[in-house]
């Protein structure tokens, strides 16, 4: 129960920090709401498969699988207008169980059972999810003057 809980809150916490840095275009409510949906439960399965185990190759485990509810979860709450949302969703496996790579690597101490990768695993995390969240959804207002693609509405 913990699992989910924890999973649930951080899940919030993560979703609401994107949409309040995606310049408008994700819907902080939808994606916050689907992020702590696809946290928690992912956590809660994850975790349970693995045995609440902190070894590399159960994390690694436990973050493919988390990621696979939270990817779907969250490509379901990306605008309609959103380019290719199931490679958000397929990319959300590996992405998590690269966080927790990372962090156990880095010597960080996961014995602890957080809930969410540490610093490193953000970081690495971060910047690749950033990447490809920033190409999948629309532009923005500031993309289109800059010569992106034509602006595109965002599903509010």
């Amino acid at each position: 129960m913990s699992a989910l809980v924890g999973g649930g809150v951080t899940g919030a916490v993560i979703g609401a920090g994107q949409a309040l840095v995606s310049s408008g275009r994700l819907s902080p409510p939808r994606w916050s709401v689907a992020t702590a949906a696809g946290g928690g439960l992912g956590l809660l399965l994850g975790a349970a498969l693995v045995g609440y185990r902190t070894d590399l190759g159960s994390l690694a485990l436990m973050g493919a699988v988390e990621g696979v509810l939270l990817g779907v979860a969250q490509a379901c709450a990306l605008p309609r207008t959103a380019r290719l949302p199931w490679l958000w969703a397929a990319a959300m496996p590996l992405l998590w169980a690269t966080g927790w790579t990372v962090t156990t690597l880095a010597g960080v101490g996961v014995d602890v059972r957080f809930t969410v990768f540490g610093a490193t695993g953000a970081l690495t995390f971060s910047a690749l999810s950033g990447v490809l969240l920033h190409r999948l959804l629309p532009p923005t207002v500031t993309d289109r003057a800059a010569g992106s693609d034509s602006l595109r509405e965002v599903d509010a």
